[in-house]
This record gives structure tokens, sequence and C-alpha cells, in this order.
């Protein structure tokens, strides 16, 4: 045999085991194709996955897998950042109290402009380079999400912080007709209240809230950090998996950062969502990797003493 020929037979061998291994990764899949073929999974979609560029492309495409795989993704989103830049932008104070952002009739405008008008038009034509799939959607349409005034408890007193809503009532008879429809909804984090008023609600409290509406197979939230850290900052070590009764006990113990990402997914749950998960939206695809592999990434939230089990 010639050295050419050698060299070409290599890398035929080095081909097929290639291929043997992307095979043997859509096999391993097959039991979680069947396990969620035509379940519902709402994606709360925020952090450094939806201000990152490459981030942005990758998790569309995530999103578009799942609905050729015959899932039916729903994503809600918020959009802290861009908010900010734009309450800067139009020269309006952005503040804070009790971890809640104030918010003003000046800067609901703003709130409402950027989320329905931005960012939900940006992941609506990030996905729709894919196929026509998603449609956005704001918690005012067909009066999706019915919110109250929310309050923040500062010393013990209520404080006033504006047009910031708590979700009272979800009404999800569009957003089932736009999933029988082979669509995806793109939901941003605005709601209606009874007396007409506009609130801004938090995105997290959201998708839980809508999780638990559509009878949801899955709440996903993506964020900025591994998982929920078990000893944090004492330790990086990331819990995999933990019960609801177990959350509640930890909860008044974690950073503020991580208190409503975690209250969404306990209400999830607790309200009827088999699971909920934390993921890091900084790693590539990593919607996927937690849905159709074994191992899963970030925390999962399980219902009351269950013990781990995967994805």
């Amino acid at each position: 045999m010639t050295r050419e020929a050698a060299a070409g037979a290599r890398q035929s061998a080095g081909e097929r085991s290639e291929l043997m291994g992307r095979a043997e990764t859509l096999i391993k899949a097959l039991p979680w194709l069947e396990r969620f073929h035509g379940k519902t999974v709402v994606i709360k979609y925020g952090g450094h996955a939806m201000t990152d560029e490459a981030l942005r492309h990758s998790f569309a495409e995530d999103v578009v897998f799942l609905r050729y795989a015959g899932l039916k993704p729903v994503i809600v989103h918020g959009g802290g950042p861009q908010i900010n830049e734009a309450l800067a932008r139009n020269g309006i104070d952005s503040t804070f109290t009790a971890g809640l952002r104030v918010t003003t009739p000046e800067a609901m405008e703003v709130v409402r402009m950027v989320l329905t008008g931005q960012v939900q038009r940006d992941v609506v034509g990030l996905i729709n380079r894919h196929g026509p799939f998603a449609l956005g959607m704001s918690g005012e349409d067909a009066n999706l999400f019915i919110a109250e005034r929310k309050h923040a408890v500062v010393d013990g007193e209520r404080v006033d912080i504006g047009q910031v809503g708590e979700i009272v009532e979800v009404q999800v008879g569009a957003v089932r007709a736009l999933l029988d429809d082979g669509r995806i909804p793109v939901v941003s984090s605005v709601a209606r209240g009874d007396d007409g008023e506009i609130y801004n609600v938090n995105a997290d409290t959201a998708a839980a809230a809508l999780a638990v509406a559509l009878d949801a197979a899955k709440l996903v939230v993506l964020t900025d950090v591994e998982g929920l850290y078990a000893d944090w900052p004492a330790s990086d070590d990331v819990i995999d998996s933990l019960t609801t009764d177990e959350l509640a006990e930890l909860l008044p113990e974690l950073s503020s950062g991580m208190v409503p990402k975690m209250e969404a997914c306990l209400a999830a749950v607790r309200g009827g969502v088999p699971r909920a998960h934390v993921l890091d939206g900084r790693v590539p695809h990593s919607l996927l990797l937690e849905i159709f592999t074994d191992e899963g990434i970030g925390t999962m939230v399980l219902p009351g003493a269950q013990g781990s089990e995967s994805s």
C-alpha cells in the first residue's frame, strides 16, 4: 500500500469514528426525546446569554432544536441591562429598594418600550432565522398576566415602589393556541392590572407562574452562575439536585441575586411542575445539555422529599 493510500485509509477510519460518535450522541438522547416529546418547557431567558452575541445565536438554535425535536418551548424574558441603558439614555434615575426596581410612570414607559419593542423583537428575530416559529407577546396581550401592585418591605414597613406588580392570575388561552399552531411564544414580563395600570413584573416569577398555568414538564431558568452553590462564597461546589423542602430551608441564606430565581423554581414545583432547573447560560447549548443528556448541568429542584434523579 502506498503512503498516500495508507493516509487515506487512516482518514477514513477517523471519519468513521467521528460519525459513530455523533450517532451515539443521538441515540443517548432517545430516552429524553421520548419523555419530553409533545411536552411544554418554559424557559426564563436572561443574564449573559441575552447580551453576548455568540450566546444569543446559540440560545436561538437550542430553542429551534427543541421545537424540531417535538417539544413545545415557551420563552419568558426580562431585560435588566437593556432597561438600565435606556433609562440612563433618557435621563431617568434607576433606583432599587429591597432589590426591586422603583418604577415611576416615566420609567414604566421605558421598561415597556425596551421589553416589548427591543428585547422581544431581537429574540423573535434570532429564532425566526431558522423558520417561521417565534411570535412575540406581552403579558398584557389577551390578559396573559394580571397583576396587583407590589410593595417592598424595608425594616418591617411597606414601601411604595411604583408600577411594580405581583402576578395574581394567568390566562393561557392565547399561549396554548400558539403552541397548538406550532409556534414558539416569546413573552415579555409586563402585566396588566384590573385597574388598567401597567406593571413591571419579575421575569423569574412570571416564568414560574406561566409554567404552572401551562402544566409544563419543566421550568428552566438561565442565569450567570453554574447553579446553586452549596456554601458560597466558601466553596464553589454546585448542588446537583434538591427537594422543595430543602430549598425552602436554604432560601433565607441565599444571596439576593439568587433568591428570585430559586423562589421561582420553588413556586413552580410546588405548583405542580415536575422539575425546575437553574442553568449557567454562559455555557453554549446548556439548554440541550440539560434536557437531552444523562448528566445534566446546573441545579435541579424536585418535589417534596424525593431523591435525586437525572434531567
